[in-house]
């Protein structure tokens, strides 16, 4: 049973001669009778329109540091408040947050916490940054747009992790609201994305060249690695080409390692090798910023200017080491510019960190952490 608490009304459905509602947030254009669910769960026919039904419910909370999400040009080194729902609107078989986004349970959501009082405790706790993670928030876009609103009242910057499969109109709305992306391109075939996410490439290419050419949004690819799925090198060459020919040189890719989850439990881990042969592959093609994530590599996960060679930002895991950007962003060895968001100060220094923080009872006691 749904509550009324957390269920509100939205704009993105069109009615239909049939007497079916249409949702329109995202290409799978869900049509739904009286009392019908989406694929993504949390999107419901009630009556005559769409609702949102986990509006200010979550999973959980916590801080992580930012170069998890993975962001390694956004405030580097920072804590960033993460959350997420139930539910996704993809389907992909390899999921590795399926307790959370493959949850069709209300009772998965055990903490609440209203766009005001989000913004409150991320304040309070020092967050830079909020992150909407671990499932996909445009299925929650009401909810996500508010409490970024919210948040950025108090000069907190609004992170997506997204897969990017949302349409035209509501895309605009949803990254009009947000200061930084990370997009999930999960394979570069159109079989891939059929037979194991249930969905279509193009409108996520459509996402990364509208956050490219149409928004001032900082944002960063990330490409999941499975054995003997999406790790040909030719491949890989041809992400990358289009990467370079369609959203320039500057974008940061992560490469990430994959494990056995979900319903692709017979595959083995993707190996230290594929990653750095990404790696190289990336930065071949013309890639200024290659990052291989999920194992231990400093040397590719850190950060080298493009114009000299030289270490910028050093990594281990996620804790910042070497820093050599001046306060302008630029590299202190030759002056080149480093693209990113950074901190005209400092970096920060959260380091590999991860806490719980407890939400529902913020009011009386303050954010509790564990």
């Amino acid at each position: 049973m749904d509550d009324e608490q957390f269920t509100v009304s939205t704009d993105y459905w069109t009615e239909l001669d049939d007497g079916t509602i249409r949702c329109d947030v995202c290409p799978r254009a869900c049509k739904l009778n009286e009392g019908q669910r989406g694929m993504c769960f949390v999107r419901k026919r009630e009556g005559d329109e769409i609702v949102l039904t986990t509006y200010g419910r979550s999973s959980g909370f916590c801080i992580d540091p930012i170069e998890k999400k993975p962001l390694n040009h956004f405030l580097p080194g920072t804590p960033v408040l993460s959350f997420g729902t139930a539910g996704c609107n993809l389907r992909c078989q390899f999921c590795q947050n399926h307790d959370i986004s493959k949850s069709r349970e209300i009772h998965t959501l055990a903490d609440q916490a209203s766009p005001e009082l989000l913004a409150e405790a991320a304040d309070d706790l020092g967050c830079r940054s909020i992150a909407f993670t671990y499932n996909d928030p445009v299925i929650f876009l009401e909810y996500a747009v508010d409490v970024a609103k919210a948040c950025q009242e108090r000069g907190i910057n609004a992170v997506a992790v997204s897969a990017g499969y949302i349409n035209e109109e509501p895309r605009k709305e949803f990254y009009e609201h947000m200061d930084a992306a990370n997009i999930d391109l999960k394979a570069f075939t159109e079989d891939f994305y059929e037979q194991l996410t249930v969905s279509e490439i193009q409108p996520v290419l459509e996402t990364l060249e509208y956050l490219e050419h149409e928004t001032d949004v900082w944002y960063e690819i990330t490409n999941l690695i499975i054995p003997d799925e999406n790790d040909s090198e030719e491949e890989i060459r041809e992400m990358c080409d289009w990467v370079v020919d369609h959203l320039g040189r500057d974008i940061p890719i992560h490469f990430s390692a994959f494990h056995p989850d979900y319903k692709m439990q017979d595959k083995e881990r993707t190996p230290p090798s594929t990653l750095r042969r990404a790696w190289r592959v990336a930065r071949d093609a013309g890639i200024k910023y290659a990052y291989v994530g999920n194992i231990h590599d400093r040397e590719a996960d850190s950060t080298y200017c493009h114009a000299c060679g030289e270490m910028v930002i050093g990594r281990d895991w996620y804790e910042l080491g070497a820093w050599h950007l001046d306060e302008e962003g630029c590299c202190e060895h030759c002056g080149a510019e480093c693209p990113g968001v950074f901190d005209p100060e400092s970096p920060g220094d959260w380091g590999r960190e991860r806490q719980t923080v407890r939400l529902g009872n913020y009011r009386q006691n303050g954010p509790a952490a564990e």
